[in-house]
């Protein structure tokens, strides 16, 4: 699945819609260079579950959790850890751990990853600085069941 925004007002409605479907212990990735909007998405998904803190980046802090939303929100920066991986974290407890981890800069924490997940990549158009383009890829039968959720109610929304 594949969206377009033409800016970040509209990549938090989408991120939003989603939010109400995301159950606890559902992953999402999201992968995106910087400045593609990765934070931004958690915003939106954050106000979709409920959480009114202002969300920012955990680069230095690594994890962030947010527990005020109709489930806990665990929000993670693994891009320091590129070359490191990080098998020491504890990952699996927060994957486990009843709430939504968001995982951005997934590919440095490959082999902790669990099988099943989604994954949005989050591209900038090269012409205009606003315009973003979601890439959804859901592996496992509950993200595909979630894809076709969103799908059906974007297709609505818009």
């Amino acid at each position: 699945m594949q969206i377009e925004v033409n800016n970040a007002s509209e990549t938090r409605q989408v991120a939003q819609l989603l939010a109400s479907y995301i159950e606890p212990n559902d992953i999402i990735l999201l992968d995106g260079e910087l400045g593609a909007g990765k934070t931004m998405f958690t915003k939106g998904l954050a106000l979709g579950l409920g959480i009114e803190h202002n969300i920012k980046s955990p680069t230095f802090n690594l994890i962030k959790e947010y527990h005020q939303g109709r489930i806990p929100l665990f929000h993670m920066d693994v891009y320091r850890l590129e070359g490191v991986g990080g098998g020491d974290l504890g990952l699996e407890e927060y994957f486990n751990g009843g709430g939504v981890s968001v995982v951005e800069w997934s590919q440095f924490i490959q082999a902790e990853l669990p099988q099943d997940f989604l994954r949005i990549k989050i591209i900038k158009d090269e012409y205009n600085d606003q315009q973003r383009t979601l890439q959804f890829t859901a592996t496992g039968a509950h993200y595909k069941k979630l894809l076709l959720m969103l799908e059906k109610e974007y297709a609505n929304f818009k």
